[in-house]
Order: structure tokens, then C-alpha cells, then sequence
């Protein structure tokens, strides 16, 4: 059997609409203008469920001091980093830090969706850049 593709305005997106979740348009309204490579609406949801494992299985490196840190020891892994962080300068020393040690990395939308993936106990805080951990170098 094969797998009928749907529209992407289609029912899906209203129906997400309809939960009270911002849509992946709306979202793409705050981007900063140094959020590229962005990643599609169909890779952001894929992103949003690996951050999504990567934190049940402690493979992730929330926050840009931390992120750096592993980055300038030599870890490998693939680095998101959130379009709508506001001021730039916070973090936009990172895409280049990843393309000097050839890591991979992409801009996704917003930080705010990924809060129920990274909220611990008493944080209400989105991941500005979170580092997800190469499998292969658990410790």
C-alpha cells in the first residue's frame, strides 16, 4: 500500500490551528534575519520529536554557555537553534563556531514550542539552542 501525501493547508494544519498551537506560518512571522538554513515545516516537526527523545535519554545539551562549552571540547551532535531569540547576539556566534568544526546545525521557528520538551521543575523558559548529543558518544 502507499502512503497518500496530504495538502499541508489541509485538514492537519487546521486542525492544529484549531488546538490553540500557533501554525508553522505564523511562527515563521518573528524568524531573526540570520535564521538560515531553516528548516521546513515537516523537518521542524521531526526536530521537535528528536529534541523530544533526546531529553528522556539525557542526550541533550540545553543553553548557549553550555552548548559552547561541548562544542570547544570536540563533541559531536547536530545543534537547533531557536529563529526567534531576541537579541541576536546572544547566540549568533554559534552557527559559526559549528561551521568551523563541521558540526550540523538549523534554525527552527520558535523556542517557545519546544518548552514542554525542555521545561523541568519550575522552568518556563524555551531551549534557545539546544545540542543533541551524537549517540554513538554516550557517556
Amino acid at each position: 500500500m502507499t502512503k497518500i501525501k496530504t495538502d499541508p493547508d489541509g485538514p492537519e494544519a487546521q486542525a492544529e490551528a484549531c488546538l490553540g498551537e500557533r501554525t508553522y506560518h505564523e511562527l515563521l512571522v518573528n524568524l531573526n534575519p540570520i535564521s538560515q538554513p531553516l528548516a521546513s515545516r515537516r523537518l521542524t516537526r521531526k526536530l521537535y520529536k528528536c529534541i523530544k527523545k533526546a531529553v528522556k535519554q539525557k542526550q541533550i545539551r540545553r543553553g548557549v554557555k553550555e552548548v559552547q562549552k561541548f562544542i570547544n571540547k570536540g563533541e559531536k551532535g547536530i545543534m537547533v537553534l531557536a529563529g526567534d531569540t531576541l537579541p541576536i547576539e546572544v547566540y549568533c556566534h554559534l552557527p559559526v563556531m559549528c561551521e568551523d568544526r563541521n558540526l550540523p546545525y538549523v534554525y527552527i521557528p520558535s523556542k517557545t514550542a519546544c518548552l514542554p520538551l525542555s521545561a523541568g521543575p519550575g522552568c518556563s523558559r524555551g531551549l534557545q539552542a539546544p545540542h543533541l548529543r551524537d549517540h554513538g558518544q554516550a557517556a
